[in-house]
């Protein structure tokens, strides 16, 4: 199965400010690795982008995740790995990628 988001980057401005929503949305880690960068709000929307894509690529086998149950952790060459509900889940991958306006993420879950 796959899945795919895409985001516009502008959506997230007034969306990041709500620190509800962030809190609801994202993980710690999450919260902590995108407030670290320069353009944190293009890693806030990619990383919403990424739970988006791995919630279509899921969505027909598990239907009790729901997108604040996925996260993502970045290994130290920058590539996400996927967590739901806190466990690291091996057999779905994903990439994300971005314009000054846009994200997209992608996800695949692989055959077990």
């Amino acid at each position: 199965m796959i899945g795919i988001d895409i985001e516009e980057i502008s959506r997230f401005k007034k969306l990041i400010k709500d620190k509800k929503f962030v809190e609801r949305v994202f993980s710690k880690e999450e919260i902590k690795y995108c407030s670290s960068k320069k353009n944190s709000l293009q890693h806030f929307a990619v990383r919403f982008a990424g739970k988006e894509a791995v919630w279509k690529a899921i969505n027909d086998r598990k239907k009790n995740i729901v997108i604040t149950d996925i996260s993502f952790k970045s290994l130290p060459s920058g590539k996400p790995e996927v967590y739901i509900k806190n466990k690291k889940v091996k057999n779905i991958e994903v990439s994300f990628s971005h314009t000054k306006s846009t994200v997209v993420a992608v996800a695949i879950l692989k055959q077990k």
